[in-house]
């Protein structure tokens, strides 16, 4: 199935001195690429988003930490690596 985008002036050329020098064989392949990128950008951010829920989640079940008590692990951890 074909589509047709409008990239814009700027993007054109971008695409355009992509395949120009040699990067890509064609614009389509760019254009491939591209949507690759954002797919993966999408999957790590629904990735993060669950991760995000799940500590939420732990956090509300378990308690949370106060700051003083994060303050400190961290001020631990730190330190431990400075060594």
């Amino acid at each position: 199935m074909a589509i047709s985008a409008e990239l814009g002036e700027n993007l054109e050329k971008v695409v355009t001195d992509l395949v120009e020098n040699g990067r890509y064989n064609s614009k389509s392949e760019v254009l491939r690429e591209g949507v690759r990128l954002v797919q993966e950008r999408e999957a790590r951010l629904r990735e993060l988003n669950a991760s995000i829920s799940s500590a939420i989640a732990e956090g509300d079940a378990n308690g949370w930490l106060s700051e003083d008590e994060v303050f400190g692990e961290l001020e631990a951890r730190y330190a431990d690596d400075a060594k």
